[in-house]
């Protein structure tokens, strides 16, 4: 984790870390820090004031990122997209989810996230 505030320091947004994030859906932890790789499974569903994307991260769990649009721009995703995912990761009765990926955080959010596209990010 020291790496990940680290890097961020200096500027650059953290890699993404497969194996950690797997370590956190494997722990059913709610709250950490998450930055992963993923592939889009259908596209987004606006919800409110809320994209919510169904992806599959590279190691192989589902789960719903659920992007603030009153706070950050639509991605323009669609199935088959790949993208790296930053955020907080929530444990929801055993369906994992992702949340604060926007520059603005807002309450409950302690760190801004993103999502890339393309090498485009949205946040």
């Amino acid at each position: 984790m020291a790496l990940v505030l680290l890097v961020a320091a200096c500027g650059e947004r953290p890699q993404p870390d497969d194996a950690g994030f797997h370590n956190v859906v494997a722990a059913g932890r709610t709250g950490p820090e998450v930055v992963f790789d993923a592939t889009v499974l259908a596209d987004p569903q606006q919800v409110g004031d809320h994209e919510r994307i169904q992806v599959r991260a590279r190691t192989g769990e589902t789960l719903e990122i659920d992007h603030n649009t009153s706070l950050a721009q639509p991605v323009p995703v669609h199935t088959g997209d790949h993208v790296v995912v930053a955020g907080q990761y929530y444990d929801d009765s055993g369906f994992g989810g992702v949340h604060c990926t926007h520059a603005h955080t807002s309450t409950g959010c302690p760190a801004p996230g993103f999502i890339e596209l393309n090498g485009k990010y949205y946040e």
